[in-house]
């Protein structure tokens, strides 16, 4: 989103948080210019107190075991994708799925962005 707007207060977490971006992710990210590469993965528990207009949970099985945010949320909204990190097999077999979640969030983003936050 903040691709969409650099107005935009955006923050990524995950339910279980891993030690480093995934390497998949990171290659995929960086074939439309955007590096990732030096970001460190968030837990969800450090959010669970701020105030947001909308928090978004992308992954199916995060919709399930999301923690409740106890700061103001003004929306809850699940914009659900496959989990890419579940994908296995070789770099040549995983990395279309890792591209296709990509797109499939930029796309579905992008509308999100210009139903909800475009005035």
């Amino acid at each position: 989103m903040k691709s969409f707007d650099a107005n935009l207060d955006v923050y990524s977490a995950g339910t279980s948080a891993e030690e480093k971006v995934n390497p998949y992710a990171v290659k995929v990210m960086w074939e439309l210019g955007i590096d990732i590469a030096g970001r460190k993965p968030e837990p969800v528990e450090l959010f669970l107190n701020g105030s947001f207009d909308y928090v978004i949970t992308v992954c199916d099985g995060a919709k399930e075991i999301c923690p409740v945010f106890t700061g103001l949320v003004k929306h809850n909204v699940h914009i659900g994708f496959e989990d890419p990190a579940a994908a296995r097999g070789t770099e040549k077999e995983v990395l279309p799925i890792y591209r296709n979640v990509r797109d499939q969030i930029k796309e579905r983003f992008y509308k999100f962005y210009l139903d909800h936050l475009v005035n």
